[in-house]
């Protein structure tokens, strides 16, 4: 990883190749929600993206979404990851979902970009006036986990979610 070119942008209707690339990774390992990328939309993408920026000030929201800025995490000119930064936090974000998702591309894995992109996006929640983020994971998500204590969050507790009856990790950054 060459930190020197890494940046986190707001989604742009020119990578939309490198999105649609970067969702047929996640997709070819089952996985078809992905952590971090907001309302971005592979099957409406470019009304998706202008959505994506009117959510980050508050517009058009969806019933019990709060206001959150997705942004994408470029490295050499590709898109290595996506994050969703939620402004505040709802009854269900309290618990389970937290103020940060995120999510590396497969192809891109253990090469530090996840503890990259947390840092980076904890920037931004500094920014907005956030002092205390809450950053949750899955209880076996070893990886995840790593990335989070390695950004200052400390272990609050582990919680069932009701839905799957799985642990959820959640952490506490303090940014002040």
């Amino acid at each position: 990883m060459e930190k020197n070119n890494i940046k986190l942008i707001e989604p742009t209707v020119e990578l939309k190749s490198e999105f649609l690339e970067m969702v047929e990774e996640f997709n070819a390992e089952g996985k078809q929600v992905i952590d971090g990328i907001g309302s971005i939309d592979k099957d409406d993408f470019e009304n998706s993206v202008g959505r994506a920026k009117d959510h980050s000030r508050g517009i058009g929201l969806p019933e019990g979404w709060v206001p959150a800025s997705t942004y994408w995490l470029i490295s050499r000119g590709r898109l290595v990851g996506t994050c969703h930064l939620r402004h505040q936090l709802n009854n269900f974000l309290k618990n389970f979902g937290g103020h940060i998702g995120y999510s590396v591309r497969p192809s891109e894995r253990r090469k530090g970009y996840a503890t990259k992109m947390l840092s980076l996006v904890l920037e931004k929640a500094n920014v907005l006036g956030i002092k205390r983020v809450l950053v949750t994971c899955d209880d076996n998500n070893i990886a995840s986990a790593r990335v989070i204590e390695k950004n200052g969050g400390k272990l609050a507790d582990k919680i069932k979610q009701e839905s799957s009856k799985e642990l959820i990790r959640r952490y506490w950054i303090d940014l002040a």
